[in-house]
């Protein structure tokens, strides 16, 4: 498909009241994306000449992050599907070619499936091809009736007879995705009317009229799961377990080990390279990288961080946002990283948080050390050269740095740098007391 011949209009005006949510329906998340997100990523992909979203007027601008310089059709009544691809008309009016309609609730549609959708259109040479499932559970969908792979009309759901409506076999239904010429889809629309049982105007009508031009409209199925709208939170929930699903089988037919792939959590952007190994109940929110040969162990959360080859993190690691972990590094079971460069083989193997810092290749940092990156007002930075030891249960209050190959000792509160290769100590000095703790616990024996 090349972009002188294919416009996309993504339908995404609906509230949503089912969701019962003060976001509008189609900015509710899948894999850390609003839906939305990726349909627009969906019609990007096809390198269309346009791509145009219908929204209602209070939404325009709660769109634009996700629509970019994309146009944005205002739909200012909700008069049904047939009325807001009519919203379209004066941003399409000097294109001709193929015009898809997608949903914005609908994020699981895939690129590919889309590409054989058309090409299926091209080759029935037809003005309009409607993309149907079927399903034993028919019921809320509109039913295509066909005969053979031709499209004679599609009823909606309330508009069915008894017969259809409560039928207990497989149904041929409707997805509401379209692929329709464009000199035809202007004279269809004027002819929609609403004397239906919802009085809107239904883009569904125009297979009909199609039918009635001899058209020849054909229908084109493909598995449900695909086209599988959201109206309510167990939509929601289905769609998010049916792409974490697909994200699990396609990482692991690209070389990655999941050793229980359906506790793991992606977002729509993780990216990890071949030989990395999962563990269970590993959560990766957006914008993480791991490279060839990491392995993330169980329980840990990362999120906006990259890890490379060679390291290992957790279990119950949390990398957040702003973090690289250097090659063959070692961060351990809770321990948490933030906004810092972690350098190759340095090491923080237990219950340590360091963040706004900058750790040297082959440092240690011992159980229990803290940065004190924040004072209240503003956040400062930690240096930590190579090769550095830094003792158990230690703070080191920023801005300070501690030279290459230099040692603080355990316990210590670092407010003032340490030089290269020296000892950094900061603690009172221990007093003993003779026999103190052996009167004291006598007096208080019955």
């Amino acid at each position: 498909m090349t972009e002188s011949n294919l416009a996309i209009v993504i339908l995404a005006a609906g509230k949503g009241t089912r969701m019962q949510s003060s976001l509008p329906k189609v900015l509710h998340k899948v894999a850390g994306l609003p839906m939305l997100g990726h349909v627009v990523r969906t019609a990007e992909s096809l390198s269309p000449q346009k791509i145009i979203i219908v929204a209602a007027p209070d939404q325009v601008e709660t769109f634009r992050p996700l629509t970019g310089t994309h146009e944005i059709a205002v739909q200012s009544q909700q008069l049904g599907t047939g009325h807001a691809v009519r919203c379209t008309e004066n941003a399409l009016k000097n294109f001709s070619g193929d015009i898809l309609v997608l949903y914005g609730d609908v994020p699981l549609i895939r690129a590919n499936v889309l590409q054989e959708f058309i090409a299926a259109k091209h080759k029935a040479n037809t003005p309009l091809a409607v993309m149907g499932f079927r399903t034993l559970h028919a019921y809320g969908f509109g039913r295509l009736v066909t005969d053979g792979d031709k499209l004679l009309e599609i009823i909606e759901q309330k508009d069915l007879p008894a017969e259809h409506a409560n039928s207990n076999g497989e149904e041929n239904c409707n997805s509401g995705i379209m692929c329709i010429s464009s000199s035809q889809l202007w004279p269809w629309l004027q002819k929609l009317q609403t004397n239906n049982a919802q009085g809107e105007y239904y883009l569904t009508d125009i297979a009909k009229i199609a039918c009635h031009e001899d058209k020849n409209p054909i229908a084109y199925f493909v598995p449900g799961i695909l086209t599988q709208g959201v109206n309510d939170r167990f939509d929601l929930s289905k769609v998010e377990v049916q792409y974490q699903k697909q994200r699990s089988y396609d990482f692991m037919m690209n070389a990655v080990t999941l050793l229980s792939p359906t506790t793991v959590t992606f977002s729509y952007d993780t990216q990890i390279a071949p030989d990395v190994i999962i563990g269970a109940n590993v959560v990766f929110g957006p914008g993480v990288v791991i490279e060839s040969g990491a392995e993330i162990l169980p329980f840990s959360h990362l999120e906006g961080c990259t890890v490379r080859s060679g390291a290992r993190i957790g279990p119950f690691a949390r990398i957040r946002p702003g973090a690289t972990i250097g090659q063959n590094a070692r961060i351990g079971n809770f321990v948490e990283i933030k906004n810092a460069q972690f350098g190759d083989g340095a090491k923080a193997n237990h219950l340590s948080y360091i963040g706004d810092a900058t750790v040297g290749a082959d440092a240690n940092i011992g159980a229990g050390t803290i940065t004190c990156n924040y004072d209240g007002i503003k956040k400062s930075r930690t240096e930590i050269g190579t090769g550095a030891f830094i003792g158990s249960n230690s703070a080191l209050v920023a801005p300070v740095s501690i030279g290459e190959g230099a040692m603080v000792a355990a316990g210590s509160v670092i407010t003032k740098d340490v030089e290269s290769g020296a000892l950094g100590l900061a603690r009172a000095t221990q007093k003993n007391i003779a026999h103190w703790a052996k009167e004291f616990f006598s007096k208080g024996k019955i």
